[in-house]
């Protein structure tokens, strides 16, 4: 009788479910509760966006990290994380020093093994990480990215795999990340890559399209060895299987599987409700609790769903916004839906079939988000490309599984860009040195095991708004307005205006508006005066939040500074992308209106340069 194993995926559980993860002292209070559950080989404890969120309200990653992973060891549980390859815990690639020191952190801290994948499948990015992994001492396990297409075929998954084994992968993960890996294809890979090497296999899937317990059946059958599970009430929809019924089913089949307390499960039930009426149900859109089959023609991951409902909610209500000013009918959830998800399936074949992951399906969902809305007000597709969105296109994060359409590699030649086919990490120099060095300006400590040196360094603008307390004082505002939406008035004249939010033992005043009316100057940490000069407004061309630079290599424009039509003025910060703003004239830049890190809409004036 055969053992299959259960990882329970409570990171990825709510990355599916909304925006927010949990804060460290309700991961420290739930911990025990799933240990007694007694099901649990493994737990996902931490990585791909679990960091970067904690920046976003205001915590401290490294600490949530330590803590979380704490009693799980005491246990004997083994806890597992999401690493993205080349682009570390980000959306963009890494320098190789810093992924380096990736591995060496994530092992201090406690985590055991590091789930590997990147969303082209390129060895290039995954091998590097595979030895970097082992030379810290974790687990190094390799992730097939799994979906649908007429290149990704059984014989495909079945050669990468032996690519990744035979470059010392120690674990092999089929990641079917959108669910939409047909259940006797999945059999059949983990069949073949069990015929060529006896290696742990896990297998991850979303429930959301709906072929998953079927898929988890016949990837058991082929031999697989632990399941990653969800649970209740954040298990099915954009989420996992629930490990009651995988239990049940693997049982019932004559797999060796432990029971569950279920005394426990439900005491873990009732603190992740509780977690989520306290504030992280805010963010988990009620579409994201629904199956839908609508999601197996663009193939869109489970944990971007999570995020992307939150999205096209600030998306509709901006186009919105322009169809009443233009006379023009508004657009409802559903309709833009739609209108996306075939978008996706359009554009996908187009640039050449990336696995819809992290950060290729931000990427694309993005560029078909960008043209719906574009096309919506009468421009052309493809006027609005990302330059990550065309690194990805030009071959700078990797080797696409596909050819690029025509019509993008003559727009690409119409726009001066090169196609390329060097080594990825050619392209991102090594850059600790230079974080080292402004931690060292700013006073900041480099932390125990570099934990703070690698967090700056791997996502800089939200570790300077995290150390600042903008961050916390943005997610507070935020989230104050959700609870009074949720319990509005008739009238906004009742809601309140303005709250107090303590960051580091000094108050701040945050200003909040509701629908269409403009909010009064939040009053923030002190910063310099921004002199307002004369000249032509540099207008936001989307909805996110303002950045002056996106990484350390960059230098900000300041006031005063000369100005080529080209030149990079600043980033919108939109959907886990940033969008260059460039100047399309020469000039001199006069004024900087909005603080980096601002939230702005679609049109808000960011920047004036006079012309020359």
């Amino acid at each position: 009788m055969k053992e299959v194993k259960f990882s329970l995926v409570f990171r990825d559980m709510w990355q599916s479910a909304g925006k927010y993860q949990p804060r460290v002292d309700q991961l420290v209070k739930v911990a025990p509760a799933i240990i007694r559950m007694g099901c649990f080989d493994r737990v996902e404890t931490n990585g791909g966006g679990f960091e970067q969120v904690n920046l976003l309200y205001g915590e401290n990653p490294n600490r949530s990290v330590r803590e979380w992973t704490k009693p799980f060891h005491e246990a004997g549980i083994q806890t597992h994380m999401l690493d993205r390859a080349l682009n570390g815990l980000r959306m963009s690639p890494c320098p190789k020093d810093l992924r380096r020191l990736f591995y060496k952190v994530k092992k201090a801290q406690g985590t055991d093994i590091t789930r590997i994948f990147c969303g082209l499948n390129d060895p290039r990015n995954v091998i590097p990480s595979i030895q970097y992994a082992k030379e810290a001492g974790m687990i190094a396990q390799a992730a097939l990215c799994i979906t649908h297409s007429p290149i990704h075929t059984v014989e495909y998954y079945v050669d990468l795999a032996k690519k990744f084994i035979d470059a010392g992968a120690d674990e092999i993960c089929l990641k079917d990340m959108a669910g939409i890996g047909r259940p006797v294809t999945l059999g059949k890979i983990v069949a073949g890559i069990k015929a060529y090497k006896n290696i742990v296999i896990q297998y991850h899937s979303h429930a959301g399209p709906g072929f998953n317990m079927a898929s988890i059946l016949e990837v058991a059958e082929a031999g697989c060895d632990y399941i990653d599970v969800g649970m209740s009430p954040l298990s099915w929809g954009t989420g996992h299987a629930d490990v009651i019924a995988v239990q049940e089913m693997l049982k019932d089949a004559g797999f060796k599987v432990k029971d569950i307390n279920m005394k426990a499960y439900m005491e873990v039930r009732s603190q992740i409700q509780e977690m989520m009426d306290d504030f992280l149900g805010y963010y988990i859109p009620k579409l994201n609790h629904i199956n839908n089959s609508l999601l197996v023609k663009p193939g869109l991951p489970g944990g971007m769903m999570g995020s992307l409902m939150t999205d096209l909610e600030d998306n509709l209500k901006s186009l919105n916004k322009w169809k009443v000013k233009n006379g023009q009918p508004e657009m409802s959830t559903d309709e833009l839906l739609v209108k996306l998800f075939d978008e996706v399936a359009y554009v996908w074949p187009k640039v050449g079939y990336p696995c819809l992951v992290t950060p290729f399906s931000q990427y694309v969902k993005n560029l078909a988000l960008m043209n719906v809305i574009q096309m919506e007000k009468g421009k052309e597709r493809w006027s609005m490309i990302a330059d990550n969105i065309w690194d990805m296109i030009l071959g700078k994060s990797g080797q696409l599984p596909g050819p690029v359409s025509d019509e993008l590699v003559a727009l690409a030649k119409e726009q001066g860009r090169e196609f390329e086919t060097n080594d990825p990490q050619s392209y991102y120099p090594d850059d600790l040195e230079e974080y080292k060095k402004k931690m060292q300006e700013k006073g900041w400590p480099l932390g125990e095991d570099d934990e703070e040196l690698f967090e700056y360094s791997m996502h800089p603008s939200q570790y300077e708004a995290y150390k600042s307390g903008k961050a916390k004082a943005d997610f507070e505002a935020d989230l104050a307005e959700r609870k009074a939406k949720e319990h509005a008035p008739a009238s906004t004249a009742d809601l309140p205006k303005t709250i107090t939010v303590n960051v580091g033992g000094q108050n701040y005043q945050v200003n909040i508006a509701y629908g269409d009316e403009t909010p009064a100057t939040t009053q923030q940490a002190p910063t310099a005066a921004i002199p307002v000069g004369e000249g032509e407004d540099i207008l936001a061309p989307l909805e996110g939040k303002f950045y002056r630079v996106k990484d350390a290599q960059e230098q900000p424009k300041q006031i005063g500074d000369e100005i080529k039509a080209g030149d990079v003025l600043g980033y919108i910060e939109a959907m886990k992308t940033y969008n260059a703003i460039r100047a399309d004239f020469d000039g001199v830049l006069t004024a900087i209106l909005v603080q980096s890190g601002d939230s702005v809409e679609e049109d808000d004036p960011i920047l004036k340069v006079a012309r020359k």
